[in-house]
């Protein structure tokens, strides 16, 4: 509720597309207007130019009808938004709530929640904190972060060119936040907390460098030192047949650390690595 006592718009799309207004949701079922309303949300409280969401909705050959049937998709939100609305003090309306400004639309949340706002001001509280050196002050503030991510972003929509490139946008930042949290956690000793859950996301991000270089650290310090070498010749061969490449120096420079460390000496993390090699470049 903000100050004025009115409920705002409340918005979750990291997982599936959720909207409400006045705690009621505005969540239309049919594809189209749900794709609308998907690309509003993300931008809340910012214009969305009229030819970002016919591009969204039609692609590159939109119908000559494209900007009324938007209007109409437009319409039908504002009959959802009306419905929430029923019973309040009249003083927001559906035309308040879905603004139409020169050039394009926008979503007023009025001060209501959204998830991607809440997790961007988490993790660089968190990015923050591993910057300074609060590793479990990192840990935690991201995972607080990535725990607002209930599955995909817009994970029940089919979205058009606007949404799939937010949706890969969305996806890097919490790649990132996953990344720093898991760092953040291997400062702290927690290496054999971390082998369940490295297992499953080299599996899942076969050529994603930095986590497959953690999930070689969290094996290593565990005493797995083969099986950690191992990770690395797999992510190499990936490398390579895909995509043409060698690992990075820096994941080069850990697998000669674990081949030279022993259990005394263990091997620097791929992110202490990267920050090593960028001093000496």
């Amino acid at each position: 509720m903000d100050e004025a006592g009115e409920y705002g718009v409340d918005i979750d799309v990291l997982g599936a597309l959720t909207v409400r207004e006045n705690g009621v949701s505005i969540t239309p079922t049919a594809a189209k207007p749900r794709q609308v309303l998907a690309l509003l949300a993300l931008h809340a409280d910012q214009v969305v130019p009229v030819s970002a969401l016919i591009e969204e909705l039609w692609g590159e050959q939109p119908p000559r009808s494209a900007r009324t049937t938007l209007q109409t998709y437009v319409l039908q939100l504002r009959g959802l938004i009306a419905t929430a609305l029923e019973g309040t003090d009249g003083t927001r309306t559906p035309k308040d709530v879905l603004v139409t400004l020169p050039g394009g639309y926008m979503l007023s949340s009025a001060g209501g929640t959204s998830d991607v706002r809440e997790f961007d001001r988490l993790a660089g509280m968190g990015y923050r904190a591993m910057d300074a050196g609060d590793f479990p002050g990192a840990a935690r503030l991201l995972r607080e972060a990535l725990a607002l991510w209930s599955g995909p972003a817009f994970a029940d929509v089919e979205g058009g060119v606007q949404l799939d490139m937010e949706t890969r946008r969305l996806e890097e930042t919490r790649l990132c936040a996953l990344d720093q949290r898991i760092e953040a956690d291997l400062r702290l000793g927690r290496h054999r907390e971390l082998l369940a859950e490295l297992t499953v996301l080299a599996s899942r991000y076969r050529i994603h460098e930095n986590l497959h270089g953690q999930f070689m650290l969290a094996l290593h310090r565990s005493g797995r030192r083969g099986e950690a070498l191992s990770v690395y010749q797999r992510l190499r061969a990936t490398l390579v047949r895909e995509l043409g490449i060698e690992p990075s120096s820096a994941l080069r420079s850990l697998q000669r650390s674990i081949l030279m460390s022993g259990p005394e000496n263990p091997a620097e993390s791929p992110e202490t690595a990267r920050k090593r090699l960028a001093r000496v470049g």
